[in-house]
């Protein structure tokens, strides 16, 4: 195989839908777990999990005076619970329900002296069932949720890479369990116009411009990289993007650049950059951000 095909893998939405969102609803359960125990930071970075050498992790969760770290093994497909006074537990992946999966983790987290209660409703989902209830998602193809976590991981390093450019502040490149997407966000230093809700008078109550990978689902036919400002500025959807193929998605109100428009093109890590920058630039120019302060100098 190519280089390419290897750290890009296909990733085709209709192949391994169910998978997905299976994967999606254990997510959702262990990043609850964070949620419930780490201390809130802004912008809900603290429920966010990141992408590790091996699949996903919470990082490290405090409890009572010691520490805990649960993460997805996409290589050897288990979830491990490591704890920071040496003790650990693996629980096997494969196809077994959300309510399966549910029991089995907090049974393993009662064994390690862990004893915690999460809200079971999944979040951002149509129809949502209670995770500890749900038997209709029992999915999981081993070859697909290995391929998700690579594409994670190389898209991870690019994003890195682009965050490093800013010197304002910004998210780390973290995965919301929610939206199911991987995404890093800069922000100009202004407040936004208050919003209504939980989670997003939260999440944009500073002006921003975010970058971020998604699967695919409703009027996205399939995995897509994504950047929208928020506030969107006047003029900002009819701004030129690169590389070739990327566009303003109106329903969403996002610029998109499909996967496999990147994953077939010599380097992908370049194509995503000139995403990335050009959309940003246009958005944080159109918006009047001071970006001699915001962006290290070459």
């Amino acid at each position: 195989m190519k280089k390419a095909e290897q750290d890009w893998p296909a990733l085709p939405l209709g192949e391994w839908e169910k998978t997905y969102q299976t994967l999606h609803m254990w997510t959702q359960i262990v990043g609850k777990i964070r949620l419930t125990l780490a201390p809130l930071q802004n912008h809900w970075w603290n429920a966010a999990l990141y992408v590790s050498a091996r699949g996903l992790t919470t990082s490290p969760i405090p409890y009572h005076g010691r520490a805990f770290e649960i993460e997805f093994d996409f290589i050897q497909h288990r979830l491990e619970i490591r704890t920071s006074d040496g003790g650990a537990r693996a629980l096997p992946l494969y196809a077994k329900s959300v309510a399966a999966f549910y029991r089995e983790l907090f049974s393993a987290l009662h064994e390690s002296g862990i004893d915690v209660a999460i809200n079971t409703k999944p979040q951002e989902v149509p129809n949502p069932i209670a995770l500890d209830h749900d038997e209709t998602h029992a999915s999981y193809e081993p070859e697909y949720a290995n391929r998700f976590w690579r594409v994670l991981l190389s898209t991870d390093l690019v994003f890195q890479e682009f965050r490093a450019r800013f010197i304002g502040k910004a998210s780390p490149v973290h995965f919301f369990w929610g939206s199911f997407d991987l995404c890093c966000t800069r922000f100009s230093g202004r407040s936004s116009p208050a919003r209504k809700g939980v989670i997003t008078s939260e999440a944009y109550s500073c002006e921003c411009s975010s970058l971020g990978w998604w699967p695919g689902g409703g009027d996205v036919a399939g995995p897509a990289f994504y950047a929208y400002m928020a506030p969107g500025p006047p003029g900002y959807d009819v701004q030129p993007a690169r590389p070739k193929g990327a566009f303003y998605q109106k329903k969403l109100h996002e610029y998109l650049l499909l996967y496999d428009d990147v994953r077939h093109t010599a380097s992908p890590r370049d194509e995503i950059l000139q995403f990335a920058q050009s959309t940003y630039e246009a958005g944080a120019s159109l918006s009047g951000w001071d970006r001699a302060a915001l962006e290290r100098s070459a």
